[in-house]
């Protein structure tokens, strides 16, 4: 088994010849699963010479931004994540400096540069403002990944451009890229940089190969004896060992679990007790079961006796109930019960006495729109909860959204679901395989697009249309697509033919939501939903579509009638001489 990502760091700080130290820098090595959740973050700021608040906004910017980093989901993207806390941090300094008398010279104020490398899993994650700097060491050169964020006046005369602090947004630079085993990385503030190279490093690590916090202190002498006159601070870090390429996170979690016995009713098993089966199949095997210690009634799924020996289904098995445990929405599954113990391989999540989508459109062949409506803004506010979360259900269909006694609608069935923060380098980094029912999946999944929150607008819209009409939008069109030119000969199929009392409105909104480019939809599902709820005068001023469109077979038959009409009259005409 793989040891997982493993590095060696060091670091190192001087004021230098100046009577206060403006730079701040902090690494954090986690252990356990926040190790492969978020990785290891190394930061440094530089404050602004001219500001005698200048360190306190250093400080601030590392602490914060290493403390706060490993709060946020471990369901987002190192991105995401990592950029929704410097903006975070950003506006506080910002605030900070508008409460001082500071407020109208910023030069003044609490600013700094900052600069960030975050190793997670296989990947390298630089983030960066101002003109701190990271760098790559090479034999004979050290490879800036950074850009300074400096705007140069003159040959002499420069100014900063961008930092954290100097007002109430920034635009942060964001990069990422494969590692490899050896290779190390730099960070350092302009006291250290402009007076190192290369060789200085290569030299420094010679001597000091198992101690990089030795190596670091001699850079920083170095750069001093060279005469900066600026604060130093330099960073090293070195990539020992590497996760396994395949590793998943959720493998470590399915350690030591046995695989599970078939359940039989009134058994007890890992403190439960069997009421009933409720669904065998190919996937999975499904059971209503009560937890022993609360009384609660829960779902129990247990793996699919052909597919136990597939660890990619295993890990995917495994995710339903961390994801259910990671959102809360009324309209999502929830996890049964608390954490517990476990020695075998299951999930566990909360009962929902009612029926799925796919019995109430039988039992409710021809609904009114505004049942549709309060089923569909359901679906979409728990769709929304994912989204939130950087996730992608991927399976949305009939058959996974269940009604409660109460009529909430709840999504379920969650193993499909692609979660940014767990499959960042790695193959599925992008969600392009199709893992849900194809005729509720996005035209973009069949001709190598990847899935966005518009693919699964999509989804929602094709289970809109078919509530309200017993069919599919485009029948089976979109199932037979496989390049990016055949989008064009989708044909969707007029809604008003197959339900005319419905207002043509109604038609005008789920044809933009069932495009076949993602880029013709509503942008966000709540457009989707408030265009269902109150259509703008753009879909009331839509007159009727072609009758190709409407009703195709009725637009051949006819034209099919009238080229033989025309050849019987030329054929009258020729007999006849007329």
């Amino acid at each position: 088994m793989s040891a997982g990502l493993q590095v060696t760091l060091g670091q190192h700080s001087q004021a230098g010849r100046k009577p206060v130290n403006q730079d701040f820098h902090g690494a954090m090595v986690p252990h356990g699963p926040l190790l492969a959740s978020k990785g290891i973050a190394l930061a440094l700021a530089d404050g602004i010479s001219s500001s005698a608040v200048s360190q306190i906004a250093s400080a601030a910017a590392v602490r914060s931004f290493l403390d706060d980093y490993y709060c946020t989901s471990e369901a987002w993207s190192v991105r995401r994540a990592a950029q929704r806390v410097l903006e975070a941090g950003n506006s506080w300094l910002h605030a900070q400096t508008q409460r001082s008398p500071a407020r109208f010279d910023r030069d003044r104020g609490y600013v700094c540069t900052f600069s960030a490398l975050i190793l997670k899993g296989r990947e390298a994650h630089l983030l960066h403002v101002g003109d701190t700097r990271v760098y790559r060491l090479h034999a004979q050169a050290l490879e800036q990944l950074t850009e300074d964020h400096r705007v140069q006046v003159s040959s002499v005369e420069s100014y900063l451009g961008r930092a954290l602090g100097a007002g109430p947004t920034v635009e942060i630079d964001y990069r990422s890229w494969l590692t490899e085993v050896g290779e190390v990385y730099l960070l350092a503030t302009d006291g250290a940089y402009e007076a190192l190279d290369a060789a200085s490093v290569h030299a420094a690590l010679a001597r000091h190969a198992d101690d990089l916090e030795a190596a670091a202190a001699e850079l920083v002498a170095t750069a001093l004896e060279r005469g900066s006159q600026d604060n130093l601070t330099l960073q090293l870090v070195r990539i020992d060992a590497l996760p396994d390429a395949q590793a998943s996170q959720l493998q470590a979690r399915r350690e030591g679990l046995r695989l599970p016995p078939t359940l039989q009713p009134r058994s007890e098993f890992e403190g439960y007790r069997i009421v009933r089966e409720l669904q065998l199949s190919a996937r999975s095997h499904v059971y209503l079961a009560t937890d022993l210690a609360s009384g609660q009634a829960v779902v129990l799924k247990t793996p699919s006796v052909d597919l136990r020996d597939d660890p990619a289904y295993l890990d995917r098995f495994l995710l339903e109930e961390w994801i259910a445990r990671r959102i809360d929405s009324p309209h999502v599954v929830r996890a049964g019960t608390a954490e517990r113990q476990r020695e075998h391989l299951y999930v566990a999540l909360e009962y929902v006495d009612g029926q799925t989508l796919a019995q109430w459109m039988v039992d409710h062949p021809a609904p009114g729109l505004d049942q549709v409506r309060g089923i569909v803004e359901q679906v979409a506010r728990g769709l929304q909860a994912f989204h939130r979360k950087e996730m992608l259900h991927q399976d949305l269909r009939p058959e996974n959204l269940m009604l409660d006694r109460t009529g909430t609608v709840r999504i379920i069935d969650l193993a499909s679901t692609h979660v940014a923060g767990l499959t960042e380098g790695t193959a599925e980094a992008s969600p392009q395989a199709i893992l849900g029912s194809l005729q509720y999946t996005a035209p973009e999944y069949f001709v190598g697009g990847g899935g966005t929150v518009q693919s699964e607008l999509f989804s929602l819209a094709v289970i809109s249309y078919q509530m309200l009409s017993g069919q599919l939008p485009y029948g089976l069109q979109v199932t037979r697509l496989r390049t990016p030119d055949e989008l064009k000969r989708l044909r969707y199929v007029e809604l008003r033919s197959l339900r005319p009392d419905l207002p043509p409105w109604v038609d005008a909104v789920l044809r933009r939501a069932l495009q076949a480019q993602p880029g013709k939809r509503q942008e966000a599902l709540s457009e989707f939903v408030q265009d269902l709820r109150r259509p703008g005068p753009q879909y009331q001023r839509q007159g009727a579509s072609p009758l190709i469109e409407r009703q195709p077979l009725r637009f051949w038959q006819g034209l099919t009638l009238l080229l033989a009409l025309t050849v019987l009259v030329l054929l009258w005409l020729r007999v006849t001489g007329a």
